[in-house]
């Protein structure tokens, strides 16, 4: 991998983390369209998934600050409920990768055919969000549960993490903003931790970055974490504004060329 094609690749990521379209099923397309080795970019999509999670630490900082400033109350309060949550939400997905590591990571292999029909299933989700009807209700701790199998379905590559969390939030009753703030901090663990996971899989085995330099992963991680704190604040105002059925014609444009292009081939 070329320090342009990292640089690409860092910024689909760093957009397409936040922004509902899928950051793994655009790192997919776009792989696939460079010529890039799926073998490349293991150790690469730890470097960028680590760059939007940063990205999202420093935007909401604020939120995140109080949450721990909570806990430390050693109180039943706002921010412990909130993170307790979050751990709730953590549970799916934990399970499911660790159980199904293997077969996650065969789902990353250039089939655009699959992340095609993932990229229409994302459209007609957002779709559905934008048409439902607008209520004011919080992160329960049974909709934090859902919310976290919706994300956990989100690790197939054409599947939007935030479009998927965030609209399956709306469709139950969470206001828009809890939705996007939920969403957005309920990632952290997780990629924090499968990052700590590929990590040590790395120091174990150093051949999973062969192709890749370390100036190319630097170039990554700068572009991605740039690209992802544009995308977050951006998401954040679309969110407000209801404007995510841009977001599902997008997906499903996009779906439906990979689609047939991958058919045709």
């Amino acid at each position: 991998m070329s320090i342009i094609e990292a640089i690409i690749l860092g910024i689909i990521q760093g957009l397409t983390e936040f922004l509902p379209v899928s950051s793994s099923g655009h790192i997919e397309l776009g792989s696939f369209l460079l010529g890039v080795k799926a073998a490349d970019n293991l150790l690469f999509t730890v470097v960028v998934h680590a760059a939007t999670a940063l990205s999202t630490i420093i935007v909401f900082r604020k939120d995140i600050l109080e949450i721990f400033k909570d806990l430390l109350k050693f109180q039943w309060n706002e921010g412990t409920q909130f993170a307790t949550k979050i751990l709730l939400s953590m549970i799916p997905i934990g399970v499911v990768g660790v159980l199904f590591e293997d077969e996650i990571e065969a789902l990353f292999g250039g089939n655009i055919v699959f992340v095609g029909g993932m990229l229409l299933i994302t459209a007609v989700l957002l779709a559905f969000s934008h048409f439902a009807a607008k209520r004011e209700g919080h992160v329960t701790f049974p909709k934090a549960v859902i919310i976290g199998i919706a994300q956990t379905i989100a690790i197939m590559p054409g599947i939007s993490r935030s479009g998927s969390t965030i609209a399956t939030a709306i469709l139950i009753g969470v206001d828009k903003e809890r939705a996007t703030r939920f969403s957005f901090l309920m990632v952290l663990i997780p990629i924090l931790g499968a990052s700590a996971i590929k990590l040590l899989k790395f120091f174990k085995d150093p051949s999973i970055a062969e192709g890749i330099s370390a100036v190319s992963l630097t170039a990554g991680f700068i572009a991605a974490f740039l690209a992802g704190l544009a995308a977050c604040i951006w998401m954040i105002n679309i969110v407000k504004k209801g404007k995510l059925i841009y977001f599902a014609v997008y997906c499903a444009i996009v779906g439906s060329i990979a689609l047939i292009g991958g058919l045709m081939m």
